[in-house]
């Protein structure tokens, strides 16, 4: 321990002792401090432990109430009232209607089946119908076909009858039989009949006019599926792993299937029930294929990779295949489709523009402004060629039929707006279209509310 230090030198005697008692005063304090600590510490009662929270029991599942109409169970006054008390089950996928074909339209599509497939030169004469003029819509011509928005449509290839087949975006295929008769209490009394086929949205619907009673669909779910008239029900022919948005059959080909998975073009051959050939065409996904109407060895594809073009299979190989011409658009194309003749081909794009193009000199073109931003709620535009081969028929935002005309000559090209068509019956938006191929002025078309008109 260190020593005290020394009294300096130089202080009085008084001085010393008042150093010394202030030194004895400090020590008599800390000391005093020492043993009051002590003793409050004794005195203190002993630290209760701290009160831990009540454990919060197990959330409940919060249960939403529905009636016994919503949940499809019984009164509870009946003898399966006991049902009612238990947990709902897990949502189902929307369920369409259990009905089928009315026997006037089973016989007509298996009589179809029977009939010659027509020879060139039989369908009916459109030169002077006019899309702007000859079209009307009237009340019992819409009918609800499929609920939630409908992504195809097609009108059967059938003479004597108009059957409209829609389908949506659940899986849905719905069947509208136009003109049909209901001949007793089992038909549907609106003239629809619903399927169940996919598990994904129905991206096409194609029915070749030589085999009207094959009926092919396929989904985003990667399927393809053939419709058995005869049993009412649908058969897988073929699973993808990427989805399909686009079907096709070339004109003199019924037994030929060609759809767009990702970006290849596959064709699959019924006879021998597998796909028989693949080509990389696109670096996206394909959103239509269409073949030309005089040229079974020409046909034309649309895709999200901002292109359109236009093949030869005799000399397209299996890597790397060549085309004949590509269009380019600044946003995706939504549909390539030949004119009737086969002398133009229009794209529709997501850059506003409805493009036209002279098939004989690809340089010969025209661009046809035309809005068609549609949105994620709606099915996208896509032009089809009117009757008369002259005409294109596109939905608008105003829930409106936009009939846009073309001219052609031998070394220009041009188009014009020619007429709107609009209706009080029309309450939502037009968004895909398909003709009557017998029947000039038999327009189907479908809306995002599972609406079809005709």
């Amino acid at each position: 321990m260190a020593s005290s230090p020394a009294p300096e030198a130089g202080l009085t005697e008084y001085e010393r002792r008042r150093q010394e008692n202030i030194r004895r005063n400090d020590a008599i304090i800390a000391s005093l401090r020492r043993q009051a600590a002590e003793l409050s510490a004794s005195l203190r009662p002993a630290k209760r432990p701290k009160k831990q929270p009540p454990r919060a029991s197990p959330a409940r599942p919060v249960v939403l109430r529905r009636s016994l109409r919503t949940r499809g169970l019984p009164p509870s006054g009946s003898s399966d009232a006991a049902a009612a008390s238990s947990p709902p089950a897990p949502p189902t996928p929307t369920k369409p209607r259990d009905a089928r074909f009315s026997s006037s339209l089973a016989s007509s599509l298996r009589a179809a089946a029977e009939l010659p497939a027509p020879r060139e030169g039989e369908a009916p004469a459109a030169d002077g119908f006019d899309a702007g003029s000859g079209m009307v819509l009237r009340p019992a011509d819409v009918r609800r076909v499929v609920p939630e928005r409908i992504l195809s449509v097609r009108i059967l290839p059938l003479a004597d009858r108009t059957v409209v087949v829609a389908g949506n975006k659940l899986g849905h295929i719905g069947f509208w039989d136009v003109d049909g008769v209901v001949e007793d209490e089992e038909d549907s009394a609106d003239g629809v009949f619903e399927y169940f086929p996919h598990r994904g949205a129905v991206g096409s619907i194609v029915v070749h006019p030589a085999a009207p009673r094959k009926i092919y669909s396929c989904s985003y779910e990667g399927e393809i599926c053939l419709m058995d008239v005869e049993k009412e029900n649908f058969d897988m022919i073929q699973f993808c792993d990427y989805p399909i948005y686009s079907l096709c059959q070339a004109p003199k080909s019924p037994s030929c299937l060609y759809f767009g998975e990702g970006n290849e073009v596959k064709l699959f051959d019924e006879r021998a029930g597998k796909v028989s050939s693949t080509w990389n065409l696109h670096d996206n996904r394909i959103n239509s294929i269409d073949f030309h109407p005089e040229n079974p060895h020409m046909f034309a594809t649309s895709s999200t990779d901002r292109t359109a073009c236009v093949w030869d299979m005799r000399s397209m190989k299996k890597k790397d295949p060549e085309n004949l011409k590509v269009f380019e658009h600044n946003r995706s194309v939504q549909s390539a489709y030949f004119s009737p003749s086969g002398s133009m081909l229009a794209t529709t794009s997501l850059d506003d523009t409805v493009q036209i193009f002279n098939v004989d000199n690809f340089d010969v073109s025209y661009i046809m402004k035309h809005y068609n931003q549609t949105g994620r709620w709606l099915s996208t535009f896509k032009a089809i060629w009117s009757w008369n081969g002259t005409d294109l028929i596109i939905g608008n935002m105003k829930r409106a039929i936009d009939i846009i005309s073309v001219e052609l000559s031998e070394s220009s090209l041009s188009a014009s707006n020619k007429a709107s068509l609009q209706s009080e019956h029309m309450t939502a938006i037009p968004c895909r279209f398909s003709l009557h191929p017998y029947k000039v002025g038999h327009l189907a078309c479908a809306s995002s509310g599972g609406k079809g008109d005709s």
